[in-house]
């Protein structure tokens, strides 16, 4: 299966790349002012592309998702929304989490001590793992030479193991690295100026259905 994954883009997502691919990955800041005009404009955006299935999640600029969370998922009608939940397209198992450290005051963030228990969520054998913040150390070095990243997000993706862990949100970590059987990326198109990457997995199962999963 061909994943294409793109983040951050804010609003410019028209200006992005996006090349061909069987489902389109986008991992958050999706919004330019956060707002649910935003939102709708972003899923008119969606419905323009060609990919089969689409995943998305919310970022730390993605206000409405926290502020009106029905309003906000409603208006997403091209792409199935994730957040702490998962979801199996084609034999292949997506989870998606918004959630970052706490910086300033946006949505979606907490302390570490608290992101614990979000990512303790994430169930095991998944192959695609979209969260908008990086583990630590984990393409997440920003233009301050500071590693923004999640260190309990780290410990959790060491156990669980995803085959494919799509970040964003450290726009300057931009890249791909590969670790312990798991390929990790930095989709961030810097605000619509970059292309989304392509990623090919092997798929588990014939099947052209998309099932939202439970955490149970």
């Amino acid at each position: 299966m061909r994943i294409v994954c793109v983040s951050d883009t804010h609003g410019f997502h028209r200006r992005t790349e996006v090349p061909s691919g069987d489902v389109l990955v986008h991992a958050g800041d999706l919004t330019k002012h956060g707002s649910l005009e935003d939102v709708e404009f972003f899923n008119d955006w969606l419905g323009s592309l060609p990919h089969k299935h689409k995943v998305v999640i919310a970022g730390n600029h993605d206000f409405c998702f926290q502020q009106q969370p029905a309003e906000a998922r409603a208006r997403i009608t091209h792409a199935t929304y994730l957040e702490d939940e998962g979801c199996e397209i084609a034999g292949l198992k997506f989870y998606g989490s918004p959630w970052t450290l706490t910086f300033f005051d946006w949505a979606f963030m907490l302390p570490e001590d608290q992101l614990a228990a979000k990512w303790a969520m994430i169930p095991a054998g998944l192959d695609v793992l979209i969260t908008h913040g990086p583990p630590h150390g984990v393409l997440d070095l920003t233009n301050r030479d500071e590693h923004a990243g999640s260190t309990t997000l780290l410990a959790r993706v060491s156990e669980v193991k995803p085959r494919l862990h799509v970040v964003g949100h450290i726009h300057e970590a931009v890249g791909r690295t590969d670790h312990a059987g798991t390929v990790f990326l930095n989709a961030s198109t810097q605000m619509g100026k970059g292309a989304g990457v392509v990623i090919d997995l092997d798929v588990r199962a014939e099947s052209s259905t998309v099932r939202r999963a439970s955490n149970e």
